[in-house]
């Protein structure tokens, strides 16, 4: 790889953002299993553009918050039939599509987790997952919320109740990366929820078998089922269901454009499932001072630039004094040396450095981006914490990289892409339940309540719901005159 691949360009004059295509043709290839698809790498030259926020105009600044374009109507094309085929065939139109696209022929796509025996882990590998399922778990469980009763006025009680999604699906992505880790964080809040039928989909191994860590995990975090397949396919088997495959009310997880594509198609059928939030490609912004390490630096945007081409990710200098020099050359010898540098290095050629006069004007720009993950790695980083309004989860100070929320601090790693973090959270133990509301009513309630809401009936034209007051009422005085003779 050529040492110049990665240089920052250090020219703040500003130019239009690339538009970045995910595709090298009009008509991509659906390969459903892996994490950036139809797209052949090769060796590029590229460079993180950079831009000084002081010199830009207020629609310059807003330009730079949007992401490479998702042209999701070609995408459309190619999932609807799937999406449509699963709903006809079932179990047979999953099995063809996992032939078709994985090369793996099975005889059965679900498995019963309880029938499956215990994966065997190496010890060090074991201990890592129990470490992150105890983290996961204690954060998870402190978020159960405490029913509260409230008398609103004298007579009138009200309450907010949760009960679980019953039947819930979870999307673990394949391809390129096993992520055994996205089966915990989506597993573990479903069964602190007490959801009753977790299905769980990911693409099997060549001989049709199931990635043991996730199967571990899954065990861990009682999954009930494993649904062996990937892409459109998987998500269309849980929303619809099929012979084998029990249906899902809502379906979680991340994945490619054709899984993302397969979940809003579904998400608007008769199908009726709901879905946990837009999705879109993995993202990072990291504000640095002077006081940051340059390695560190480096390596968390790394992290963030392997997961895939279409990734992308963000560096904000706050002041004066940052090493610019020793940045790029960290970045450019540590992606030389990644497996995935190839990935890393295409990721980079539509990023971004931004150069803030100061934190105040860094934060700013980073509540305007709303990434996916935001690093703080300045000096005293706590104390802006409160300042931060639009991101899906936070990593404070010089000690807290990113991959630590990615596997086991506790906090979810499925969060919202794109830009949606100004209007999504990610994901949760409220996003596997939905909340009921409860009231009950005295004699004396109704009688102090009811005349107000009959008000209020009479007011909007609504006569069948003022007489559901008015009748009671009635009812009240008369027992009340005859009690009294």
């Amino acid at each position: 790889m050529d040492s110049q691949l990665l240089l920052l360009n250090n020219n703040n004059s500003l130019t239009k953002l690339p538009q970045f295509s995910f595709f090298a043709s009009p008509k991509p290839r659906y390969n459903p299993s892996s994490n950036f698809l139809g797209f052949k790498l090769k060796r590029v030259m590229c460079a993180m553009k950079s831009y000084r926020l002081s010199e830009l105009n207020n629609s310059e600044v807003q330009s730079l918050k949007a992401r490479p374009r998702i042209d999701f109507s070609s995408i459309f094309g190619i999932v609807n039939p799937i999406v449509d085929d699963v709903r006809q065939r079932g179990d047979a139109a999953v099995k063809d599509y996992t032939s078709r696209f994985d090369k793996v022929k099975l005889d059965k796509i679900v498995e019963n987790v309880s029938e499956l025996p215990d994966p065997e882990l190496d010890a060090t590998v074991k201990e890592a997952f129990d470490v992150a399922y105890n983290n996961i778990y204690a954060f998870h469980l402190a978020q159960k919320s405490v029913e509260k009763s409230v008398e609103t006025m004298k007579g009138v009680r009200c309450k907010r109740v949760a009960r679980s999604i019953s039947s819930v699906g979870l999307y673990v992505p394949g391809g390129t990366a096993v992520l055994p880790s996205t089966a915990l964080m989506l597993a573990i809040p479903a069964q602190i929820a007490g959801c009753k039928t977790v299905v769980l989909a990911t693409p099997p191994a060549q001989d049709g078998s199931i990635c043991k860590e996730v199967l571990y995990c899954a065990k861990k975090a009682g999954v009930t089922h494993i649904l062996k397949a990937g892409g459109a396919q998987a998500i269309s088997a849980m929303a619809w269901g099929t012979e084998s495959c029990p249906k899902a009310e809502k379906i979680f997880g991340p994945g490619n454009q054709y899984v993302t594509a397969a979940k809003m198609i579904l998400q608007n059928s008769e199908a009726m499932i709901s879905i946990d939030m837009p999705a879109g490609p993995s993202e990072v912004l990291v504000i640095a001072d002077r006081y940051a390490s340059p390695v560190h630096i480096a390596a968390d945007l790394l992290s963030q630039a392997e997961h895939g081409p279409d990734s992308q990710v963000v560096l904000v200098v706050a002041g004066d004094g940052v090493d610019m020099k020793a940045i790029e050359e960290e970045i450019s010898k540590q992606c030389q040396s990644l497996p995935r540098g190839e990935y890393a290095s295409k990721a980079l050629s539509h990023s971004f450095t931004v150069f803030a006069r100061d934190m105040v004007e860094a934060v700013s720009f980073s509540n305007l981006y709303a990434p996916e993950h935001l690093i703080i790695n300045v000096k005293e980083a706590e104390k802006w914490e409160s300042f931060i309004e639009n991101a899906g989860s936070v990593f404070l100070g010089p000690w807290t990289p990113e991959s630590v929320g990615d596997y086991a601090s506790g906090t979810n790693h499925v969060l919202p892409t794109y830009g949606y973090a100004r209007m999504y959270g990610g994901v949760s133990l409220d996003s596997f339940q939905k909340y009921m509301t409860v009231q009950s009513l005295t004699e004396e309630g109704l009688r102090k309540l009811g005349p107000y809401v009959a008000t209020m009936a009479e007011v909007e034209g609504l006569d069948a719901h003022k007489r559901a007051v008015t009748l009671r009422l009635q009812d009240i005085e008369a027992r009340q005159v005859s009690s009294t003779r």
